[in-house]
Formats: C-alpha cells, structure tokens, sequence
C-alpha cells in the first residue's frame, strides 16, 4: 500500500491561490486518498470576511477528502507533544493525527514540527 498524506491548510489554500511551484501542484494533484484534520477543515472554512469563490473551492475540496476527527489517540498524543516541544496547539493537534494514523505530513510550515520524532514532513515549495 502507498503513503497516505495529511494535507496542512497552508499547502491547500496556496494550492487553490496558484502559489504552489509546479513540482508541489503536481505532487498535491497526485494524491489518491488525501486526507485532512478536522482542524485543517475549521482553519479552510473559518477565515473571517472569506469570499463566496474562496468558499465554495474550499467546501468542495474539504467535500472530496477524508476528514479525522480528533479521537483519544490523537488527544493523548497532542498533548504529549506539547509537554515536549514549544508548539502551537493547532500544530500539535496537526501532528498528532499524522503520527497517530500513520500518515505523512505536506506542509510549508515545516520549522513548526522539526524535531517530532517520527513525523514525516513534506514541503511542496521545496520538491
């Protein structure tokens, strides 16, 4: 079976800005199965004053993947990530789905979770 990939909201809001190199587009397009954190949905759909277009790509492509929901796994984990690292609770829940599913991480925002064992992190900038 293939790598599966969660999907951190700043990849997908720079996907659908067209700011994405073409190597990162393509790698994001290829993706079979993504899948997203509930937080990532709320960070999608909860920008303040958010257009109408904006909304209805975002609601389409939040319609298209496979959302995880925080689970126990997932507290237990962010919450052992933020006893051991200065982290932003939003990131540290970002992480801790990734790591408790088994999943890679594509995000741009990858300073934020150096350190964190076991966590993959793709850059689309950076492919």
């Amino acid at each position: 079976m293939g790598k599966k990939y969660l999907i951190d909201a700043n990849v997908i809001i720079d996907y659908y800005g067209k700011r994405l190199p073409l190597k990162g587009a393509t790698f994001i397009e290829s993706i079979v199965t993504p899948f997203i954190s509930v937080i990532t949905e709320m960070e999608l759909l909860g920008w303040y004053r958010i257009s109408n277009e904006e909304k209805e790509k975002l609601q389409s492509f939040v319609n298209d993947v496979t959302i995880i929901q925080i689970e126990r796994g997932v507290v237990q984990k962010t919450i052992e990530l933020r006893q051991s690292h200065k982290i932003k609770l939003p990131d540290a829940i970002i992480a801790a789905t990734a790591l408790a599913n088994e999943l890679y991480l594509i995000s741009h925002n990858s300073a934020d979770f150096k350190n964190i064992n076991g966590l993959h992190v793709i850059d689309p900038w950076t492919l």
